[in-house]
């Protein structure tokens, strides 16, 4: 059973009041370095994984993208997509990830946003959009940072007085499940190493362009002082890779 927290009211109100939920793209810490891996989309057939409320569908088509298709195991998600979405050539489909099945060679580009770590198979899904993806075609997706997803418990260490001291590391090379807590308890996350991530795609047959461990941007920490903890550990991974 794929594990869909999206839906669980509890879960789903927290998520919708984050700033990336209700401020969109420019609200994402890591978007700074993620735009710029994507290319030209004028006249191209996109899909967006793990899609959430559509943000970067419909940034897929205010740079003129042909058409998009978003997936996402949520309708909740896929709800409020579609309520700020008003475009015909943007599709919706409701399926579990690792469920797609498209044509060969359908799209240009295929993009995913902080949703691969919810995946149990990350090694088939590549050869999926490998597959799906026209030759030449660019992929760029970003995952929670393995250095972030290596221990269940995904937070800081403190002193004694609430101080942040330290992040964590342990377990590294032992991949697989991490029960987590994020806005809710018990949320499924899967751990694997960079290498992993790598080898992957490479297998797959993919042409490795880019590998980004982002940083907050200084005008994000100006607007949201706080940001400057993440200085301290890469949070997020950005990978960007070719057929």
């Amino acid at each position: 059973m794929k594990q869909n927290k999206y839906d669980d009211p509890k879960f789903f109100s927290a998520y919708e009041k984050m700033p990336r939920s209700t401020d969109g793209l420019e609200a994402a810490g890591e978007w700074h370095e993620f735009q710029p891996l994507i290319p030209d989309l004028e006249n191209k057939d996109v899909l967006d994984l793990g899609c959430g409320f559509g943000w970067h569908c419909r940034y897929a088509r205010e740079n003129y993208a042909r058409s998009v298709i978003g997936v996402d195991i949520s309708e909740k998600m896929l709800d409020k997509a579609r309520e700020k979405t008003s475009d015909p050539r943007i599709t919706y489909l409701k399926m579990p990830i690792e469920d797609i099945h498209f044509s060969p060679a359908q799209f240009d580009v295929v993009i995913s946003s902080l949703a691969f770590h919810y995946i149990r198979s990350f090694d088939s899904l590549c050869e999926k959009i490998y597959d799906s993806l026209k030759p030449g075609g660019t992929f760029v997706f970003s995952v929670e940072h393995p250095i972030f997803t290596s221990r269940s418990d995904q937070d800081w260490i403190y002193d004694e007085e609430g101080n942040r001291l330290h992040w964590a590391i342990d377990d590294y090379q032992s991949e697989g499940i991490r029960d987590t807590s994020f806005l809710t308890e018990n949320v499924i996350k899967y751990h694997r190493t960079i290498s992993t991530y790598i080898n992957d795609l490479i297998q797959a047959g993919f042409h490795v362009k880019t590998v980004k461990e982002p940083r907050p941007s200084k005008e994000m920490i100006k607007r949201v002082p706080e940001m400057k903890e993440e200085l301290r550990r890469p949070m997020f991974l950005i990978i960007s890779v070719q057929k």
